[in-house]
């Protein structure tokens, strides 16, 4: 059998494995996997540097299927070279408990580098790698090495093309040159509704051409000539990223749904399965292997253990050759993070005067940037104003991949993907950054965060109305309340200079993503007293108490001082009240009833809640008697403290609140 036949053979066994998978789980998606099969396989047999034995080996090149609709392919490559996936595993696809979920999931399914299946987030993610990889190499010296000159290879397909993500990702890698960054795109002309003609006309090679890419082509993607032509060509960097327009046919190898979509997202069903079989030559049987395959993969697999084996020795002479290099890989790929780590943040703490939380986060992220290698992020456009540049960090550009500071531009949504793919890809804790109105643009990458449990940090700077003049369209209500919906996420509202350090210091230790909501307008820093009681670590503490107090008053961020003050006003008339600083409801939730009930003694019904947000949730703590003081309306263009005294935010208009309330 010629080496065309046996990667064709090989080639069919995806399609059929795919395939079968789908019909047997009456779910699924097999036209992909049908249609991008010859590639897939030749780029996994001849070209992607891997090793099976070790998926999370540092000299790997990553494969991100952004398609992820067409899971099977990428289930069906992981059995074939022996990452862990039984038949059974396959056979059990979409099932209760097994590897084979709809959708790649990171963490879930060894070999599968990031989860995808929102469509354009695989793409974006992987920009997200490209930078890191990059970065990593540029700031360890491993870029003069040869060792890390690796490629972020992604199949990406006309959905993903059509999300606006995409656009925003794509524009960013090229204006970077990432030039380890290969995406092949499905060029099939359809989706789920029919052609897509219907929707999408627009000349997609010729817009990654307008953002700087390398495009090339290859026109018939299941001729496996053609693809062996085609990724001999990718090898060859020209200094810029590549889009490789690969026209297959969907559902190839159907005899009757193949170019339709009607192979898209359902099964062949069972009469059309049987005819493709035939039709490409294999037996009846479900979830067949040709003995050929899996010797031709095993021997492949041999290799690839070597050049695994030779690289590892290699970078092991270089470790050796440059200890302080070995050092900085060391706390790079562990992130590591000082055990003081808080003492030196609050150390760094401006607390001489008032100071807006985003100016007390900017000077603690200097310290942070110090302390801990593996931090680096940016903004979207807006570092000056969210107070997120490291100074005397670089930036980050095709000019200089060892810069700290990344300017996203404009783009928060890919923002936020692209933080997931630096993530995934190790050896970085990445920050991002704009004014918290515009978290809204990035709900989709916070989510896929929190969802795959990764290290992600968010500062949200303008957190309230107390933005001001900008008018409804900039001040925050609602936001708050998606963050905290989100299941895994951490969302942090300090209310002073000495909570931002205790904040920092828990999103940097924390293995999954964290948000640190931060204030436009100056707040009081706590005198030492106060400070000594933070305890950020139970989510909630008792700032201030009275004897038999019978009064509770809760709050976040810039509401603390605002609770203080009407505390005070409402001592001064007899009332005996504890206020509780809170700075994150989700540590909170955390910690157990004991330490919860010490803290909101559940025999005390008379609470009382302040935030500068929506009042949604709140009532979990208010109680049926309690009062929930909040911002369940837009807010207004003026100045902030004529904002505040119009919406009743002052201490005395707090206080008076609580007073008519308990009356």
């Amino acid at each position: 059998m010629s080496d065309l036949q046996s990667l064709k053979l090989a080639a069919d066994t995806v399609r059929l494995l795919s395939a079968d998978g789908v019909q047997k789980a009456k779910s699924g998606h097999p036209g992909m996997p049908m249609g991008m099969a010859d590639l897939a396989f030749i780029l996994w047999y001849r070209f992607l540097r891997h090793n099976p034995k070790n998926p999370e080996w540092l000299g790997r090149d990553r494969f991100v299927l952004s398609a992820g609709h067409g899971s099977m392919l990428i289930y069906s490559l992981l059995h074939l070279f022996g990452y862990g996936l039984t038949m059974e595993d396959l056979q059990n696809f979409r099932q209760w408990g097994s590897l084979t979920p709809g959708h790649p999931e990171y963490g879930h399914t060894k070999g599968v580098e990031v989860t995808t299946g929102p469509l354009g987030t695989g793409f974006a993610s992987a920009v997200g790698m490209a930078v890191a990889a990059r970065h990593f190499a540029a700031v360890t010296g491993l870029d003069q090495t040869g060792l890390l000159n690796g490629k972020i290879y992604v199949i990406a397909g006309d959905g993903c093309m059509m999300e606006g993500i995409t656009h925003e990702a794509a524009s960013f890698a090229g204006h970077l040159r990432l030039d380890n960054l290969v995406v092949f795109y499905d060029d099939n002309n359809i989706s789920i509704e029919g052609s897509t003609g219907l929707a999408f006309t627009e000349k997609v090679t010729d817009r990654f051409k307008a953002y700087g890419w390398r495009v090339l082509e290859i026109s018939d993607a299941n001729d496996a000539a053609q693809v062996l032509k085609g990724l001999e060509d990718v090898r060859i960097s020209d200094g810029r990223p590549t889009l490789v327009d690969c026209r297959t046919v969907i559902g190839f190898g159907s005899p009757s749904k193949a170019g339709s979509a009607k192979s898209h997202g359902e099964p062949l069903g069972v009469d059309d399965l049987a005819a493709t079989k035939t039709a490409l030559g294999f037996p009846p049987d479900s979830f067949y292997i040709p003995a050929e395959v899996r010797e031709m993969v095993d021997a492949r697999v041999a290799e690839l253990e070597a050049d695994a084996a030779e690289w590892d020795a290699a970078f092991q002479k270089f470790i050796e050759a440059n200890p302080e290099k070995a050092s900085l890989i060391s706390d790079l790929l562990s992130r590591k993070v000082p055990e003081n780590i808080l003492e030196s943040l609050l150390a760094a703490v401006p607390a001489d005067k008032p100071a807006a939380t985003r100016a007390s986060s900017g000077a603690v992220l200097q310290k942070a940037a110090e302390l801990v290698p593996a931090l680096c992020g940016g903004a979207a456009d807006l570092a000056p104003s969210t107070k997120t540049e490291v100074k005397n960090g670089g930036d980050f550009s095709a000019d200089n991949y060892a810069g700290r500071n990344l300017h996203f531009g404009v783009r928060e949504l890919a923002m936020s993907v692209i933080a997931n793919g630096m993530s995934v890809y190790g050896g970085h804790i990445p920050y991002t950054s704009t004014f918290f109105v515009f978290s809204d643009f990035m709900k989709p990458g916070i989510r896929l965060a929190a969802l795959q449990k990764i290290r992600s940090i968010y500062v949200f700077t303008h957190d309230s109305f107390y933005v001001g003049e900008d008018g409804p369209t900039h001040q925050p209500v609602e936001q708050l309340v998606m963050l905290r919906s989100i299941p895994g996420m951490t969302v942090i509202r300090p209310a002073e200079a000495h909570e931002v350090a205790h904040a920092w210091a828990y999103a940097l230790q924390s293995k999954t993503p964290v948000a640190l909501v931060l204030t436009r307008q100056d707040l009081a820093p706590f005198d030492a007293a106060s400070a000594a009681k933070i305890d950020l670590k139970k989510g909630a503490y008792v700032l201030s108490e009275d004897p038999a107090y019978d009064t509770i008053l809760i709050a976040t961020g810039s509401e603390v001082g605002t609770a203080l003050g009407a505390a005070h006003i409402l001592r001064e008339k007899g009332w005996r009240i504890r206020v509780v600083s809170m700075p994150s409801r989700e540590i909170f939730f955390a910690q157990d009833s004991a330490v919860r009930d010490a803290i909101l003694p559940p025999a005390c019904e008379k609470r009382v809640t302040i935030e500068a947000a929506s009042t949604f949730g709140w009532e979990r703590f208010a109680g049926d008697k309690g009062l929930c003081i909040g911002l369940d309306h837009f807010g207004s263009s003026a100045p902030y403290k004529v904002l505040a005294e119009k919406f009743g935010f002052t201490p005395e208009a707090v206080a008076d609140k609580i007073s008519r309330h308990f009356a």
